[in-house]
Order: C-alpha cells, then structure tokens, then sequence
C-alpha cells in the first residue's frame, strides 16, 4: 500500500492558538502535548511551492534550508503583490502601525492590515506589542519610515536573533513591557505624522501565554533542515512564529521551524520515532554526546 502523503503549506495562527495548514486547506490544530510525528519520502525532493496561488510551472527544485521555499522566478512574483514591495499604493483598507518586542534590545516597527487583528504579531514571533495608529497603507508606511529614522527602530529583526534570546526572556511582564512603553512615548512626542493616522494609546499586549513559553524548558538545538528519508517526533510545548518547540526523546527540546516543511511530500511517523533530521545545538556541546 503506498504511504499517506500530505503536503504543508505552513503555520498559521489565529485566536485559537496556532494550526499546521495542508494543501487543499485542512488544517490540524496544535495544542501543548500533542504528538508531532512525520517523516519525509526517501525518494523525494524539495519543490518550489508556487506564488498567489498557482503552482511552479517548472516545478524547481530548492534549497532544504530555503525557509521561502520558492524558486527565484516565484519569489519575484510573490513579492511583486506584496505590502512590503510598495506596489499596492492605492490599496483602500485601512491598516495599522504597530512596535513589536521579541527580547531584550529586538524591537522592531511593522504595518500590517487591520482586519488581520494580532495574527502578523503571532506569526513574527513577537513576544509583546502595542498598537501605534490606524490609517491609510501610505500613511502607515511613512510613519513607519519616520520612526525608523527618527528613533533608529529598524523594521526587520534577523529571527535567528529572535530564537536566540527566546530562552531568556524576563519573568516579569513589566519588564518585557519596558521597551515598547518607551519607544511608544517617543514616537509620540515626535508630532509630525501624517494627519491621515489617527494614532493609538499605548495598551501592550503579552504573548508569553500565548505561546506557552513560561512553562516549557528552554531548547538546546534546532533542526537546520529535512532531508529524504528523515523523521521526527517529538511532543509540543510551546510555539512562537513559525517555532514549534518540540520535546525529543532523549534530545531535550529542539526547535522546529515549520517554513522548512513546504515543498515537501510528508508522511505520517510513527510517535515513537528517533529525530534523523540534521540539528544544530545551541551552545556548547555537552562532553560525550559525541
């Protein structure tokens, strides 16, 4: 009988919590101590996953470690309609300014539209944000420019660096709250934005809970790519961004980030499966694990 074969097309989250979503739109929900267990085809290779919704017309192969998992032509593409290309000035839906926290020293400024609510937050990782205003695409886009060159807020953080700092992040809510208070206060005092957004009071919202990080122990590796013929399995117990923190058996908890799985054909594992995925440590090694 040929092996069940599902293809992920990544993370999503939503007030419920977050959901791995699958090719034709199924999705299965993700709550702390569920098994995670699948495995990748030995006789199968990465493909790109497409853009705006229509296959890779050449079906390219792509990097493993690729977290876009898309050629260079659909990347193009997929960029070409995004917000982030400037190319949809005259979009009419009003969209919201916002300062992101993801540990101490990371804060970054972002837009995002105004029907997704918090979903961009969550999907960043972003530990705890505030709202800073609401108004038209290109008046949010100028504030955003503004503050990164008023305040030197940038509005991209590496997430390399956002999983770094995730393993020691201040207990206290307060302390997490200090930066964006901070930040917040400074950019109103700059008082030249655009009239059109219609600024926002300070109200920093705590997403520790969220992601089930003030229970979980802190992860010592990550995987660093799926391979032909790998498996993992693992139990969840926490998930920020596009983070699943999984505890292996007898591996402590490795971090699994989920934009590595498109592109592939998976196939249910069994949950008691060994991890044969590459995995990178984080810190020094321990005397004998090699």
């Amino acid at each position: 009988m040929a092996a069940q074969k599902w293809t992920c097309t990544g993370l999503r989250w939503s007030p419920e919590g977050p959901a791995l979503v699958w090719s034709g739109g199924r999705r299965s929900a993700l709550t702390w101590g569920k098994r995670v267990a699948f495995g990748v085809l030995d006789d199968k290779a990465r493909q790109c996953v497409g853009a705006r919704g229509h296959a890779c017309p050449t079906r390219t192969a792509v990097p493993a470690r690729s977290t876009g998992a898309r050629c260079e032509e659909c990347a193009r593409l997929d960029r070409a309609h995004s917000v982030a290309a400037d190319t949809i000035a005259d979009d009419p839906r009003p969209y919201r300014v916002y300062l992101a926290w993801f540990g101490p020293g990371l804060v970054k400024v972002g837009i995002t539209g105004a029907e997704r609510g918090s979903a961009r937050l969550l999907e960043q990782g972003a530990v705890c944000f505030s709202w800073l205003g609401t108004g038209p695409l290109m008046a949010a886009r100028r504030t955003e420019e503004l503050l990164r060159a008023a305040l030197g807020v940038p509005d991209r953080i590496p997430y390399a660096e956002k999983r770094t700092v995730r393993a020691a992040l201040p207990a206290d809510p307060q302390e997490r709250a200090a930066e964006v208070l901070d930040l917040h206060a400074r950019a109103v005092s700059l008082g030249n934005w655009p009239e059109s957004l219609v600024p926002a009071p300070c109200q920093v919202t705590d997403h520790m809970g969220d992601f089930g990080l003030p229970h979980a122990e802190p992860a010592t590796g990550s995987v660093v790519e799926l391979v032909a013929g790998g498996r993992i399995a693992g139990e969840l117990v926490a998930a920020a961004g596009p983070d699943l923190h999984l505890a292996v058996e007898g591996r402590g908890v490795l971090v699994l980030d989920t934009r590595l799985l498109p592109g592939w054909e998976l196939t249910p594992a069994q949950a008691e499966a060994e991890i044969t995925f590459p995995i990178k440590e984080f810190g020094a090694r321990q005397d004998g694990l090699f």
